[in-house]
């Protein structure tokens, strides 16, 4: 695969505005479009210059030029859609969630080994410079051995946005779903290591009808005993976005990296005082998710976040989500293959 030509499945705002545009950018090529009705797939196909629309999911996957199928419909069609891609030999790029159930998650993943297809889920943090800069500091040693990780990724929800993620749990409505799981993933993989249990408080302060969750404050357990703080909200309109690493020999303290954005800074406290890390890669994080997609495909390398990885920052929001309801800990299942008798 020298260009990877794309079945658009969800005729998305996050397809218009984010990962149609970084595709071309690369020279991959949307080639067929899906959306649930005929007059929707067609005007979003003029409207974004796609040469083949449609309603019928069969129909996208038996196109010969179509490669590989980026998925961006609603959370609860992920899963049907993407094993149906897999047996049809197209390799599959997910929106996060990658399921609304780590059974379907899982069946995804074996779909898709099964197939001999890649499975990724587009999870963009951990595309960024930023996080990737943030990862080499802590793989490097540069804070000692990591204690704790603090997130505040509280913004304010677009109207355009706000239809199913406020008004439909069932089809995977709510903060955690929508941003927990980005946080998920972006500590798993700066940090390296697996979410071991999670507790989680949370409340709808929208001036909206919501009937999912809009707001929530998670901690959180990972291997080695590092705590993890994180603030999610739809409801938040003027703070700024971070996260932050401490170890036992300094900090890594960055601003505005919880971003869609190639944004953001980064600076390092320890003994020695504090420093700003510069240069950061400024890359579209799209085009980075996509360009190592695309070599993943080719057998060259991994995407940066791989169906496993997805499967795991899905495990961290459900389980904070079962917490938030519950009002206890919850232990995070991480165990992507389905348990079988011996």
């Amino acid at each position: 695969m020298t260009s990877l030509r794309w079945g658009i499945v969800g005729a998305s705002d996050i397809a218009a505005t984010r990962v149609i545009p970084a595709m071309r950018a690369l020279g991959q090529e949307p080639v067929a479009v899906l959306s649930s009705s005929d007059e929707r797939a067609t005007a979003f196909a003029q409207a974004h210059s796609i040469a083949s629309s449609t309603s019928d999911l069969d129909r996208l996957l038996d196109r010969s030029d179509v490669d590989a199928v980026y998925i961006s419909t609603t959370n609860d069609l992920h899963a049907r859609q993407a094993i149906a891609a897999a047996s049809a030999g197209k390799h599959v790029l997910c929106e996060k969630p990658l399921a609304m159930s780590l059974d379907d998650a899982r069946a995804m993943v074996a779909a898709c080994d099964r197939a001999g297809v890649i499975l990724a889920a587009n999870h963009h943090l951990p595309a960024a410079g930023t996080h990737r800069k943030i990862k080499e500091l802590v793989a490097g040693g540069a804070i000692g051995k990591p204690l704790a990780v603090r997130v505040f990724h509280a913004v304010s929800l677009p109207e355009r946005l706000q239809g199913w993620r406020l008004s439909d749990p069932a089809r995977g409505g709510g903060v955690i779903l929508d941003i927990t799981c980005h946080d998920a993933s972006a500590v798993a993989a700066i940090l390296g290591t697996e979410a071991l249990a999670v507790a989680a408080v949370a409340c709808s302060q929208g001036e909206w009808q919501s009937a999912a969750e809009d707001a929530v404050v998670t901690s959180m357990r990972f291997e080695q005993d590092v705590l993890v703080q994180t603030h999610d909200a739809f409801t938040v309109g003027y703070a700024d976005t971070g996260l932050e690493v401490h170890g036992t020999e300094g900090s890594i303290c960055s601003r505005g990296v919880m971003s869609q954005d190639p944004v953001g800074s980064i600076r390092v406290r320890d003994a020695n005082g504090e420093r700003t890390v510069d240069p950061v890669d400024s890359r579209d994080l799209y085009e980075v998710t996509l360009a190592a997609f695309a070599r993943a495909g080719r057998g060259e390398g991994a995407p940066i976040v791989d169906g496993v990885a997805g499967f795991r920052a899905l495990a961290i929001a459900l389980a904070a989500k079962e917490a938030a309801e519950t009002n206890r800990t919850v232990a995070v299942d991480s165990n992507v293959r389905p348990i079988t008798a011996a």
